[in-house]
């Protein structure tokens, strides 16, 4: 074990947080989410909700604030009348953790797609619809006077 590392976060999904660049994305799924379908890279958090998983993350990933939005959701199919109030814990905490953070929607195959470039696939035990986030990792500045 380490200090300050949140216990919700695996070796493995550190080591994936560090061997991220500047522009790599990283997709929490929910778990209904066909993540092994998508992508060779794939991590597991069963048990543990995108909101505990997120709000440990950001204490540790910067955001890419050179692309227009940071982090992307999966958009409501057209017809569907889910209303995700989960988006609005995922706003909280984004904010909290970058109160300049952007968020786009991305239609349900877009997101697939996107999906399938991105750097890993964290597969949570998240049950709430449309739970699906995408975090885009931006860089740490250097401190002044370095």
């Amino acid at each position: 074990m380490l200090k300050k590392i949140p216990k919700s976060l695996s070796p493995e999904l550190v080591r994936t947080l560090m061997e991220m660049g500047h522009g790599d994305e990283l997709v929490l799924a929910d778990a209904n989410y066909p993540g092994h379908a998508l992508h060779s890279r794939v991590l597991r958090a069963d048990g543990i909700g995108i909101p505990r998983l997120l709000d440990a993350i950001m204490e540790l990933l910067p955001l890419d604030h050179y692309a227009p939005a940071q982090a992307a959701f999966m958009a409501v199919v057209k017809g569907d009348p889910t209303v995700p109030v989960i988006w609005d814990t995922y706003k909280e905490i984004l904010t909290r953790h970058d109160p300049a953070v952007q968020v786009e929607y991305e239609e349900r195959f877009d997101f697939y797609a996107r999906s399938n470039h991105s750097y890993a696939i964290l597969i949570t035990g998240e049950e709430a619809l449309y739970g699906n986030i995408i975090l885009k990792k931006g860089v740490i500045p250097p401190e002044a006077g370095e």
